[in-house]
């Protein structure tokens, strides 16, 4: 069964459109799904329309949490998720097509085999579809800034952290058995919960693919990028200092 969790913060403009987009686009495919909205802190709406479609659509569950944090809404979503796979969507970024990729490329994986976190010789095999901005053939139609600003984290992963990947911010795919040990490690929500998992499931020696996907903007982004930039390189020398001190 798949799993989508979709964090939602002041999305009241968008929810109801995007949840029946994605809930009619997976029962035409035929497949077992549930989609958890993870309202969190949200001063408009947003709740309410979670609630009523709950109520409306057998597939859909809400949680609800206090303060606006989008890493720690994916987080409990994906701890709450029942199904063996896992997709991360955004109300205002969203792929049915990314998701047949990124399926595709985990049903070709080789088959993970033995614990969650190994004793011995690590399992090989793809945990991880990243649907990637900067991937060869992607195209990432967002205004400028916010493109260098995605280059330059993406220049401080691969060169800072070791990191293979060419993003990771934006839609996954995900084996949850693997790799929930690694979601209930990860520690820094707000900007860099999916950096953190990704870099804490390629540490352990699992395999993260990505394919490139076509992004723009559906509404004005929740925070400037002048304001985001200081927040998140602060939060990158953290969650360096955090792995080091872990030996990951």
């Amino acid at each position: 069964m798949l799993s989508v969790v979709m964090a939602a913060y002041n999305e009241a403009a968008m929810l109801q459109a995007t949840v029946h987009e994605v809930v009619d686009g997976l029962r035409s495919s035929g497949r077992p799904f549930e989609l958890r909205i993870v309202e969190n802190g949200s001063t408009d709406g947003t709740r309410t329309i979670a609630e009523r479609l709950a109520g409306e659509i057998d597939e859909v569950r809400v949680h609800s949490m206090r303060a606006a944090n989008y890493g720690e809404a994916l987080r409990t979503g994906l701890l709450e998720a029942t199904g063996d796979v896992a997709v991360i969507f955004d109300v205002d970024c969203y792929d049915l097509d990314f998701l047949k990729e990124a399926l595709a490329a985990l049903d070709a994986a080789p088959e993970l085999t033995g614990p969650a976190i190994p004793t011995g010789p690590i399992p090989t095999g793809t945990v991880m579809v990243v649907g990637s901005k900067r991937a060869p053939g992607a195209r990432d139609e967002r205004p400028w800034l916010r493109r260098i600003a995605t280059g330059t984290f993406a220049w401080i992963l691969r060169w800072g952290f070791s990191l293979s990947v060419s993003d990771t911010h934006g839609m996954k795919v995900l084996l949850r058995e693997p790799l929930d040990p690694m979601v209930r490690r990860c520690r820094f929500g707000a900007d860099l919960f999916d950096t953190e998992l990704i870099l804490r499931a390629e540490r352990a020696g699992f395999r993260v693919a990505e394919v490139p996907v076509t992004v723009s903007e559906r509404r004005p982004p929740r925070t400037s990028v002048l304001r985001r930039v200081p927040r998140t390189l602060l939060g990158l020398l953290r969650l360096r200092l955090a792995l080091a001190r872990e030996g990951t």
